[in-house]
């Protein structure tokens, strides 16, 4: 369930203001791609995916130790974002507009948002993006161009998260896709305490070296680690 304002006309949001609202607990959605107006949203129950407690099906752990994608981070932050925001089958619109696409492009040069990739053959085939603050990790959206890419990425980003001793990954909402993950239904105010923990703690995203290629099984030995 969302709990919104009324739209706000998006040349009033700036990354300073993104970042204080994240830092609240609320974020930016607009009504479809084409709109051009934002609105708050923050959730009654919010989907939070257990950094300590995260399940990784059997058979998507055979699937990153094989290593069938080569795994990239902001590299290509805007490429992933634009994906994001492609109409799919089961999603003929997106909540992803213009104005979303260029504040989460100054946050990104700002150090603030990041993106996880899935490349094969020089190609873009799967990723997600999303906006750290302090040891929270805000997840945005993820696509998928082949089978698994989106489900590799995350486990990614769940490894780094580990590494970097963050103590949040925020879903925003529950899904059947994220359920299978032990993503957790988390009420606002115990959200919120969640929240203020993590964003006053330190983390570091390039716990892995900003030029280094994490294989499969790294990953799977950083989130096999107590």
């Amino acid at each position: 369930m969302k709990a919104r304002s009324a739209p706000i006309r998006s040349p009033v949001i700036t990354p300073e203001i993104m970042l204080r609202a994240y830092a609240a607990g609320i974020f930016p959605m607009a009504e479809s791609a084409g709109d051009p107006s934002l609105f708050w949203v923050e959730p009654e129950i919010r989907g939070v995916i257990p950094l300590s407690r995260f399940h990784l099906p059997s058979r998507l752990a055979r699937t990153i130790r094989s290593d069938p994608f080569e795994i990239r981070v902001d590299t290509a932050f805007e490429e992933v974002i634009a994906a994001c925001a492609e109409p799919q089958p089961d999603r003929p619109d997106t909540w992803i507009n213009a104005r979303i696409r260029e504040l989460f492009g100054e946050l990104f040069r700002l150090g603030h948002a990041h993106s996880v990739e899935c490349w094969r053959d020089g190609r873009l085939v799967g990723g997600l993006y999303g906006l750290a603050l302090g040891g929270a990790f805000f997840g945005e959206s993820m696509f998928h161009r082949e089978t698994d890419a989106s489900k590799v990425a995350l486990v990614h980003l769940v490894a780094r998260l580990r590494r970097g001793r963050y103590r949040l990954l925020d879903a925003q909402f529950q899904t059947a896709h994220l359920a299978q993950f032990g993503t957790q239904e988390v009420p606002r105010e115990a959200y919120r305490m969640l929240l203020e923990d993590a964003a006053e703690a330190s983390a570091t995203w390039w716990s892995w070296p900003k030029d280094q290629a994490v294989t499969g099984r790294e990953a799977l030995t950083e989130l096999a680690a107590g």
